[in-house]
């Protein structure tokens, strides 16, 4: 599999593949018609209660909130499925707005994804 994890305010890449957005919430200052999305699945975002209740305390949560959104995106399969089959098949790459590389969602997502 071919993933990669990229910040959306990074430029847009001719190897980036299929550009899949995967957060909740629109990110401040892009213009919808310049990202050039193909996929915006909120359903694998983290639910707006898990979002909020991580971002308290990131490094506290951070343990936790791995486990919780893992729980999450096991209530998704079909679509976890799906995304699984698209990475098999040619590279995408997960955007999203998230300041810390290291403990975000992203991580998690790919990890799964990469079952």
């Amino acid at each position: 599999m071919n993933i990669q994890i990229k910040r959306i305010y990074e430029k847009i890449d001719a190897t980036d593949g299929k550009r899949i957005l995967i957060d909740r919430l629109w990110p401040r200052g892009i213009k919808k018609e310049l990202a050039q999305l193909d996929f915006w699945p909120k359903e694998l975002t983290p639910s707006n209660t898990l979002r909020k209740w991580y971002h308290e305390d990131i490094e506290q949560h951070w343990p936790e909130f791995q486990q919780r959104y893992e729980t999450e995106l096991a209530l998704q399969d079909s679509l976890v499925q799906q995304f699984q089959t698209l990475a098999r098949q040619e590279k995408i790459t997960l955007l999203t707005a998230a300041k810390n590389t290291e403990k975000n969602h992203a991580i998690v997502l790919k990890r799964i994804l990469e079952q």
